[in-house]
């Protein structure tokens, strides 16, 4: 498991510094013990309680007894997300995108950050798509130039494309090079993870399926918790970030091995 160098500091640090490093530790594992916490900076429990407590009120973390985990992030609408944070997802696009080689063959997810990259996706590279998502089904045959492949079943409104046992036989049944996972949660510690358990399947039915994986976060799904594990970190080759991903999150999924793709500045 990934540290943060949180014994670098002593009990002279400021609170602020302090609460930095713990908060860098909690994204890195995903939770924090108080008790491990006091001992590795030199104070009391009451004071790192406190540093919980403000980190918590701030929307940082979640206070459990005897310490900390990350704040769970749930799953809105996709009609709602299509529309959330536009430009960041276009930039994480075009970093996504950059990473597909012509003549490939593409599994494709449901989610609004991969409908960016299937408009994203270089014309005339002779590329076959295959997802779960008739959104981004549509993107593709607006844009001409692609072979798409639509796998059927039940649609998931929330979701925005379909899952469930019918979903996963017909993803089985194809070979990617390239797949690109709708992503919840991802952290260093332990893979990646999803909301809905019948979205988790299929989602490790697309990794299963392709020869590499590639999963595109934003900020707020790094470190992040949900209940259902698509697959460990070994299974993941590339992880794609916003510009203003925290250096030693990036640190920590680089120490695992992975190649991490930082995405341009962005204003938004």
């Amino acid at each position: 498991m990934v540290k943060s160098p949180v014994s670098s500091l002593d009990s002279n640090a400021l609170p602020e510094e302090r609460q930095q490093r713990i908060l860098e530790r909690l994204r890195a594992e995903g939770r924090v013990v108080a008790a491990e916490l006091a001992l590795a900076f030199e104070v009391s429990e009451d004071s790192i309680r406190r540093d919980l407590r403000e980190l918590a009120a701030l929307g940082l973390c979640k206070r459990v007894y005897g310490g900390a985990l990350l704040p769970a992030v749930t799953l809105t609408p996709l009609k709602q997300r299509r529309n959330e944070h536009s430009v960041r997802k276009q930039v994480l696009a075009r970093k996504a995108a950059s990473l597909v080689q012509a003549g490939q063959t593409l599994l494709i997810d449901a989610g609004s950050t991969n409908a960016a990259i299937a408009a994203a996706l270089p014309r005339d590279a002779r590329l076959t798509v295959i997802t779960n998502a008739p959104h981004i089904a549509q993107v593709l045959l607006d844009r001409e130039g692609f072979d798409v492949l639509l796998i059927g079943g039940r649609i998931d409104v929330a979701i925005g494309g379909a899952t469930g046992a019918q979903a996963v036989d017909q993803v089985r049944r194809v070979r990617a090079d390239l797949c690109f996972p709708g992503a919840c949660a991802i952290d260093a510690a332990h893979g990646l993870w999803g909301f809905d358990s019948e979205e988790s399947l299929f989602k490790r039915a697309m990794i299963e399926a392709s020869d590499e994986t590639v999963v595109v976060a934003t900020d707020d799904k790094l470190g992040a918790v949900a209940a259902h594990q698509v697959a460990e970190l070994a299974r993941v080759q590339h992880l794609v970030v916003e510009h203003s991903a925290d250096k030693a999150t990036r640190a920590a999924f680089t120490a695992r091995g992975m190649a991490v793709h930082r995405a341009e500045a962005t204003a938004d």
